[in-house]
């Protein structure tokens, strides 16, 4: 009896099958394509636009415990109103509960920020770490909800970017890949937490990849998209600051000042910055200098918060009640000025005592107070020729703001966004120029680079400078089993020498080596400590270092180019 043959639908159906399943695997081993990746740009938008959203309803549910109220526009007006022990008690509980995340789930209690998702675009494929990226974001989301002085920026891109880093290692993403959708969850984050689809976009490029691939542009702009609807939905198309009435730029006459509020501007984000490095260090230096366990430290660093806020309530959290009233003229000069310094200091004190949070939010609220003040001295000594004071609060928003995160462009449209004044923009762009330039000379080009550089990694400088510590020299290296190994006994003799790399060290350090004794290779050694001989493990060639800093430097090219 013959065997029947297979329906046309169930032949069809098979091939569907294997087609899927085949298909799969492709998108599995060698990545996505181009319409594919688009899609999944899409995803991650979805899904980092979703987290956004979860962490500001965290923040706002945490505040409404511990200080009766969910808008974090009125949170200073309603601690003004509770007992003093509860606004001194809150920023210590939160601080303890921080230490102790931090200290359980991190190895050296740091709070991950922007910083790690910037080191993570440039030499971990697009991937940042995810328990310590996880701790740090919890972290963050205690301090922004129990009176912390920073903003809520920072965590927002680094949990983003836990979802990126999860994603690309699913589909096995390249370096390349893994960066474009890093970036995608970067610019989802930031246009669902500030409803600006624009410098979202430009934000990730900017700050994060920080290069303007044509390749990269789609995915981020369809993130981009993304979380902005996944804000709308929940918010609707409203900005964060509304501004009364239209702001009037006095002919052109008035540009020299806003020249002159840049500058202004560039200095008192140096200053921001370098407190923040000043707070960290003297915090470490009391910390070993008293024996102060670790997970204390942010509680510490609580208790001054909230000894302050008993007299300024200004600085708890994000800032954006002081920020409004600065942009509508709400405040006088003794005001503006008392508070831009008293907020530096708290900021300071949050980041220094390893509380977490990022420093947007505090940036444009320093920026906006900075404005304001320069904007009654400078209309009032030239009042025939001058606009109104918010004008230049405006524009001392951008300017400060674009300083500290590096980044005059995205910066620049972010302030346009966040208030809906596109009418002064020849204003805000001329002092965001002029801060910038000189923040950048005062500074490693950001206070995010400048975290890099204080921890070795040298992103500031550019691919040549980082791309070196990128390869050990274990993965470089020719075995002694290898053909064309370097002579065993002229390894032998070079380490007597002094002339030997260990085996977890990287092409950075090695390079210099080659220059300083001008060998061909350098001996790579495995070290026991001093009672037993070092271990030859090979030897790393020149040309070897070479060839293998020349394809990343290619790699990188074809990256920005593309």
């Amino acid at each position: 009896m013959t065997k029947s043959a297979p329906s046309f639908l169930s032949q069809k159906l098979h091939a569907v099958t294997r087609a899927v399943q085949g298909g799969w695997a492709v998108f599995r081993d060698k990545g996505p394509s181009q319409f594919q990746f688009w899609l999944i740009a899409l995803v991650i938008g979805i899904a980092a636009g979703l987290a956004a959203l979860l962490f500001r309803k965290g923040i706002t549910a945490l505040q409404a415990l511990a200080y009766g109220t969910a808008d974090m526009g009125h949170v200073h007006s309603l601690a003004e109103t509770l007992p003093w022990y509860w606004v001194l008690v809150v920023p210590v509980l939160g601080g303890l509960a921080v230490g102790l995340i931090l200290h359980h789930f991190t190895p050296d209690a740091r709070v991950r920020s922007v910083a790690d998702v910037i080191e993570g675009a440039a030499i971990n494929e697009g991937r940042v770490e995810g328990r310590a990226g996880m701790a740090s974001v919890a972290a963050s989301l205690i301090t922004l909800g129990t009176g912390g002085s920073s903003g809520r920026e920072g965590p927002v891109v680094h949990l983003a970017s836990l979802i990126s880093s999860w994603v690309s290692d699913r589909i096995n993403a390249g370096g390349i890949a893994g960066r474009d959708l890093l970036g995608c969850a970067v610019a989802a984050a930031v246009s669902a937490s500030f409803n600006a689809p624009i410098a979202g976009a430009l934000f990730a490029l900017e700050v994060v990849l920080r290069h303007f691939a044509v390749r990269a542009f789609a995915p981020i702009v369809i993130a981009s998209v993304a979380g902005t609807v996944i804000n709308r939905l929940e918010f609707g198309d409203i900005t964060e600051f509304t501004l009364p009435e239209a702001s009037v730029l006095a002919f052109y006459i008035e540009l020299p000042a806003f020249l002159i509020l840049g500058l202004l501007s560039g200095v008192v984000a140096t200053i921001l910055m370098h407190s923040m490095f000043f707070a960290e260090d003297m915090a470490s230096y009391v910390q070993v200098r008293i024996r102060l366990p670790r997970w204390l430290r942010p509680a510490l660093a609580g208790l001054l918060l909230g000894a302050i806020a008993i007299a300024f309530p200004h600085i708890i959290g994000v800032g954006y009640e002081t920020t409004s009233a600065a942009l509508t003229g709400q405040l006088v000069l003794h005001e503006a000025i008392v508070y831009a310094v008293v907020k530096t200091v708290a900021v300071a004190i949050t980041i220094g005592g390893r509380m977490g949070g990022g420093v947007f939010s505090p940036s444009l609220m320093i920026g906006a107070l900075t404005g304001l003040a320069f904007g009654y001295i400078a209309t009032a000594a030239f009042p025939e020729v001058s606009g109104a004071p918010t004008l230049y609060a405006l524009a001392g928003m951008g300017a400060v703001a674009a300083a500290v995160l590096g980044a005059p462009i995205s910066t620049t449209l972010i302030v346009f966004e966040l208030t809906g004044d596109w009418q002064t923009g020849l204003a805000v762009m001329v002092a965001v120029s002029m801060s910038t330039v000189l923040g950048s000379r005062l500074v490693k080009r950001s206070f995010f680079l400048s975290q890099l550089e204080r921890r070795g990694t040298r992103v500031a400088a550019g691919p040549h400078a980082y791309l070196l510590s990128m390869f050990r020299v274990s993965g470089v290296m020719r075995p002694p089993d290898d053909a064309r190994a370097a002579p065993e006994a002229r390894c032998w003799e070079l380490v007597d020498e002094g002339i030997y790399v260990d085996a977890n060290a990287t092409l950075e350090a090695v390079m210099p080596i080659f220059d300083r004794a001008g060998v061909p290779f350098v001996p790579v050694v495995t070290l026991h400590g001093e009672k037993r001989p070092p271990e030859l493990r090979g030897a790393v060639f020149h040309v070897d270092a070479l060839r293998a800093y020349n394809r990343a430097l290619a790699a990188i090219s074809e990256e920005e180019h593309s």
